[in-house]
């Protein structure tokens, strides 16, 4: 079976990998260009082209393909099946029905909830207690094609965004392995459309979105310190100071006016919320390193009623 793959960071290379650990010969990677990262900014292979070059498989790196000039050449080599995980190109309609069995999507959610570009994000910031796979066949809208198969999987009361990106990218690269298999012995997809009234759209995180309000909640501003590790990080202000939140648990009970210290403690830095409280456990000033609450007041003095966010003083 001839089969190409489009995919540029880790969630695809994990995908990528498996496919290729179980025998599968891919025969062409399509992955974005090489971005600048590091001091230096010098332009660095992305997760999947660093796995493609190693493995010896043929590589485009298309910046865009909207334009038959960019895609032609590409669909020229014959495939059964494309399959796509978190390219972040958008795949043209010739392309769609290029490979003779169609294009496969590994999208981490349960279609049609959470279409879009962050679903992992979205799932903790809403409270789902569920979210997973599925292997989609794309169309041309976004993430709207039919689904041939979903896979469940819990999110835990203390779940990151980061520690779920990884155990949905485990479970995507053992689906499309599956799918693959099924596919390699000549099975037809039993494949579902998707009902467009329950979808929900994934809108991509912003680093805007990622301060924190202390007029919420303490459950909600809970979820969004989960929801934004290990990007872009939850942020307040401390003096007038960024300061990021990494690990926070909430308390139920009355601590005083929202942003406001109540305690100071070496097992947490508790700050109110509209209802309830933080306790900080792990935090970062700008340009330092993370560190637990205990280390943090090691070397800040941070007195009882000092505030945090944007009328810190």
């Amino acid at each position: 079976m001839r089969i190409g793959f489009a995919g540029s960071p880790v969630f695809a290379s994990i995908a990528l990998e498996s496919i290729l650990d179980a025998g599968f010969s891919v025969e062409l990677v399509l992955t974005q260009p090489d971005r600048p990262h590091g001091r230096g900014m010098r332009a660095q292979p992305g997760p999947v082209k660093a796995l493609a070059t190693a493995r010896g498989i043929p590589i485009h790196q298309p910046a865009t393909l909207k334009h038959e000039a960019e895609w032609a050449p590409i669909v020229a080599l014959p495939l059964d099946v494309l399959v796509v995980a978190a390219y972040g190109l958008i795949v043209p309609s010739p392309m769609l029905s290029w490979p003779r069995r169609g294009c496969l999507n590994i999208h981490a959610s349960l279609l049609p909830r959470w279409r879009g570009a962050a679903p992992v994000a979205r799932a903790i910031l809403a409270g789902d207690h569920e979210t997973g796979i599925s292997i989609m066949r794309m169309d041309e809208g976004l993430d709207t094609g039919p689904v041939a198969s979903k896979h469940r999987l819990a999110i835990e009361a203390r779940e990151s965004a980061g520690g779920l990106h990884d155990k949905l990218a485990a479970l995507g690269a053992r689906a499309i392995v599956e799918t693959l298999a099924r596919l390699d012995r000549g099975e037809e997809l039993t494949l579902t459309p998707q009902d467009a009234g329950l979808a929900t759209y994934a809108a991509k995180v912003t680093r805007d979105e990622a301060t924190l309000d202390w007029r919420a909640d303490a459950a909600a501003l809970d979820r969004r310190v989960r929801a934004f590790d290990p990007w872009p990080g939850a942020q307040t202000t401390l003096a007038g100071a960024p300061l990021k939140i990494w690990q926070a648990l909430p308390l139920s009970g009355c601590f005083g006016s929202p942003g406001s210290v109540a305690r100071a403690e070496r097992s947490g830095i508790v700050v109110a919320c509209s209802d309830g409280a933080l306790s900080i456990t792990q935090l970062q000033r700008a340009g330092g390193k993370r560190m637990s609450a205990s280390d943090f007041l090691a070397g800040h003095a941070l007195r009882v009623g000092a505030r945090l966010g944007a009328t810190s003083g």
